[in-house]
């Protein structure tokens, strides 16, 4: 396998208790600021999903379009394959990579759910799902890994995320590593990148599996929010960390309105801090947390939403609508956030969801 270059949450990942949940405010607060300055840029670059171009052909089409109407038999990836990553590197493989690391929780829960247990040797500090991954050797940090413990693992390839910067990935590059990098931000993205996966890996059946469950579950989501009526959507707001919502163009704003809901932060684009008399103002119906975040007090998050000035009269906290959710579920792009996108919707419209 080769590369060659042909132009140039944010995942909270852990669920654990007392200091390492300290920890995990701290990381992500530190990830929501980069993504709030990389978000921008990486949309003026117009770097957004993954594609792929297979054998000899020429015309490099996005990886979810190329799944239309394939059969069984289209499904054995022919190499030499080229795709593209976010950044806009395109890389060549003369066949499946025998050795994967992946150092962003997302990817990391897609490779194993396309069964390549024996295939991935490393993952980030954070990876923590499917139990398999926790068995695996440590990479480091999300936007920062050990770059001496990749190099020693020698992976034909390594896949990072959304928490990961391109300068980031570009210094990972000029060290020889070969780093595909994911930016997704819908659910069609997340499944356009595990198609992509199972391109690049020779498991494109596993993926088109994957892809069929999660297509259901955004069916029956839709299927039971059809009928609620413009005027009877509900505001909703979300906080993954003390102080931060996400607006629009973020996978996490599709979640709240593929559900039915309206985000109150969607004025804004990415990722941002919250000005807390503009929640107030807008009066959300529904507040969503990330039920895993302490801070540095030993306070949830519910808890430090709850004891801010004036949020007492949010209807929200008023109706007891404050809803904590799993924070992976929530928070990652990959294989489960469909899962998350049902959980939404419950905690949104629970009577449509009995």
């Amino acid at each position: 396998m080769g590369s060659k270059s042909s132009s140039t949450m944010q995942e909270n990942s852990t669920n654990r208790e007392g200091e390492n949940n300290r920890m995990n405010f701290k990381n992500w607060k530190n990830v929501a600021s980069l993504l709030s300055a990389a978000a921008l840029a990486l949309a003026l670059a117009g770097c957004g999903n993954a594609t792929t171009n297979e054998g000899t052909g020429t015309s490099q089409q996005p990886a979810q379009e190329q799944s239309q109407g394939q059969t069984q038999t289209d499904l054995k990836t022919q190499y030499p394959l080229t795709v593209t990553d976010a950044t806009g590197e395109s890389f060549t493989f003369e066949k499946a990579p025998a050795k994967i690391v992946s150092v962003s929780p997302a990817e990391t829960e897609s490779l194993f759910a396309l069964g390549l247990d024996d295939q991935i040797v490393g993952v980030s500090d954070y990876d923590d799902y499917p139990e398999a991954a926790t068995t695996k050797a440590k990479m480091g940090g999300i936007t920062k890994p050990n770059e001496e413990s990749i190099i020693a693992a020698e992976a034909d390839i390594v896949f990072t995320g959304i928490s990961m910067s391109e300068d980031a990935v570009k210094k990972l590059r000029e060290l020889g590593i070969t780093i595909f990098k994911t930016d997704p931000k819908s659910i069609d993205d997340v499944m356009s990148n595990i198609e992509t996966f199972g391109k690049i890996t020779d498991h494109q059946e596993q993926a088109q599996k994957l892809i069929t469950q999660m297509k259901q579950d955004v069916a029956d989501v839709t299927e039971a929010v059809k009928a609620v009526k413009p005027e009877e959507k509900k505001k909703v707001y979300i906080e993954f960390s003390p102080g931060w919502t996400v607006g629009k163009g973020e996978f996490m704003d599709e979640l709240i309105t593929v559900a039915g809901g309206t985000n109150i932060a969607s004025d804004k684009e990415g990722w941002y801090e919250i000005n807390e008399e503009n929640v107030i103002a807008s009066n959300p119906d529904v507040i969503l947390y990330a039920n895993d975040v302490i801070d540095e007090n030993s306070k949830t998050l519910d808890q430090i939403i709850k004891a801010r000035s004036g949020w007492d009269q949010i209807t929200a906290v008023k109706n007891d609508a404050v809803i904590g959710l799993d924070a992976n579920l929530l928070s990652r792009p990959g294989p489960r956030v469909t899962q998350g996108l049902k959980e939404v919707a419950k905690a949104i419209y629970p009577d449509l969801f009995q």
